[in-house]
């Protein structure tokens, strides 16, 4: 799924600045040009990473909860100002606080 979205984001004119996949969710920094509508490149992204993810793994599909989809309809979108780089630490390291949080529910 990596590669997928650094190349629809190349596709778009968007670069990507922080990327992090979990095994639920992503977490994504892009550049986006004032000329790509947000909107329209996020419904690029699910769409061509769906797409690929049910390609690839087609017992996706057959569990009945996905409903024939990959990703939830919402998302959030924010500007990146003054803290650039605290949210990009952010981005970087929340597979290691989910996975400290996940590690702390284990029943013994």
């Amino acid at each position: 799924m990596n590669e997928g979205i650094h190349t629809i984001c190349g596709y778009t004119d968007c670069n990507v600045v922080e990327l992090n996949i979990q095994n639920d969710h992503v977490h994504l920094i892009v550049d986006v040009p004032p000329k790509v509508a947000i909107s329209n490149f996020i419904g690029q992204l699910k769409g061509q990473t769906a797409t690929k993810m049910f390609n690839q793994f087609r017992y996706l599909k057959k569990n009945p909860y996905w409903g024939n989809h990959f990703w939830a309809k919402d998302y959030c979108v924010d500007t990146v100002g003054l803290d650039t780089e605290m949210i990009r630490k952010y981005v970087q390291y929340q597979g290691e606080k989910d996975q400290y949080f996940d590690q702390l529910s284990l029943n013994f």
